[in-house]
């Protein structure tokens, strides 16, 4: 009896009859008060760490939206409205959930983003981008999968799995997290008109989304799909979740046109002005329009925030060869010197591909089809040889392309 009385807690020094619990380690006590202690600690440190993201030991600060812009401006060029509005949307979704509670808060609500923009002018690369410089879990999804619930393919809740999935399953993490969902315009209403039959992949999927975007107490399978029904489900608020959604919209371009009217007549028009207006009409998109197309009004008040990208033209597709952090000659360049041989590219070249991908009008990604149709002939013959340069000038570039299967496609 002496000997357990002269027991006491290892970190605050209370003996045994002081406290009410004494758990006993290898070498050393605790008690019930210090467990607590601890608990408040560990609890405190983890939403920190959630708010601020520390790496490496430093805590990462939130970023303006000026260097949010500067950094996406490394990696894709032009759209700089787009990138504006992403940059405001991303800092506003750091100040809401870092943002210190008081009694008579402010709620503030999120502000939740839809991209409109030609194929191959960069709505995955900006949101690719922003994933690199983010501090919050960050997810992709592709909307073409989802259907309405209790029919194939993948509920909407799928998407708040991969959310999980990129933060380890820290469900408080993925609470705070964005995610974009491309290809949106694919679950466009089949008809202007509500059909009396069921549009699973369209409409169905639309009104699954709303409480989601809105923000709702979601139970999502950890593992993802109906393919595990003996999963325990992961309860998640979406409250704090920002959603930017983005897609091409193929023909939305017509009804904006119809609803401008680009074909005015009159002594006081501007003809100049009215072609150019016609070159760039996404710049007139507005949510009456994506309602037009196919997305249902509900949908589009949850997603407040409109913003285009333009259409790339020659002298963009000619910087996007060379400019960026990651551009497609600084990618060709790197293959080749893992082989031990030089690439140069002359001028004349590089216009000559601009030239042909402003004409197939596939974007950016036009860009890579041509190059790699130039390029793959000497990709297959010099690996393995004595070469150590490589040099691409106008000849080469035609002759190759004309070899190519792409100088038998159809231009627009």
């Amino acid at each position: 009896m002496a000997k357990q009385s002269q027991l006491h807690c290892s970190f605050c020094g209370r003996s045994r009859d002081e406290v009410k619990i004494l758990i006993a380690g290898l070498e050393g006590h605790i008690c019930e008060n210090c467990v607590e202690h601890a608990q408040e600690i560990i609890a405190q440190e983890i939403s920190t760490t959630v708010a601020t993201a520390t790496t490496g030991g430093s805590k990462l600060t939130v970023r303006k939206p000026v260097e949010i812009k500067a950094f996406l401006d490394q990696y894709v060029i032009g759209q700089d409205d787009a990138k504006k509005v992403l940059s405001v949307a991303v800092y506003n979704h750091f100040k809401r959930i870092t943002q210190k509670k008081t009694d008579n808060e402010v709620e503030i609500e999120k502000s939740n983003i839809i991209m409109v923009g030609e194929t191959g002018t960069g709505k995955t690369l900006l949101a690719k981008s922003i994933a690199k410089l983010l501090n919050v879990p960050f997810a992709i999804v592709d909307a073409t999968v989802f259907t309405e619930a209790g029919y194939v393919g993948e509920d909407v809740e799928s998407m708040l799995t991969r959310l999980l999935q990129s933060c380890n399953y820290d469900v408080a993490a993925a609470e705070r997290g964005i995610v974009y969902v491309d290809e949106i315009d694919k679950i466009a209403r089949k008809g202007d008109n509500p059909s009396i039959t069921r549009d699973v992949s369209g409409e169905g999927v639309q009104q699954g989304l709303l409480k989601m975007l809105e923000g709702t107490e979601a139970l999502v399978p950890p593992q993802g799909g109906r393919k595990h029904p003996e999963q325990k489900m992961i309860k998640i608020n979406t409250q704090n979740i920002l959603f930017i959604c983005g897609g091409a919209f193929d023909g939305v371009d017509k009804i904006i046109a119809r609803r401008i009217n680009t074909n005015s007549i009159g002594f006081n028009v501007n003809k100049q002005q009215e072609e150019e207006q016609k070159k760039n009409l996404l710049q007139f998109v507005n949510a009456q329009d994506l309602k037009s197309f196919g997305l249902i009004p509900e949908l589009l008040g949850r997603l407040p925030v409109v913003t285009h990208l333009e259409p790339l033209d020659s002298e963009t597709l000619r910087s996007i060869l060379t400019e960026p952090k990651n551009s497609l000659m600084k990618q060709f360049t790197r293959l080749f010197e893992l082989e031990g041989i030089k690439l140069t590219v002359d001028k004349d070249a590089l216009d000559f591909i601009t030239e042909k991908a402003l004409a197939f009008k596939l974007g950016a990604r036009g860009l890579r089809s041509i190059c790699e149709n130039i390029l793959t002939d000497a990709m297959f013959e010099l690996p393995g040889t004595n070469a150590k340069k490589l040099h691409v000038d106008l000849d080469y570039a035609k002759n190759k392309f004309d070899k190519s299967k792409l100088n038998h496609l159809k231009v627009a």
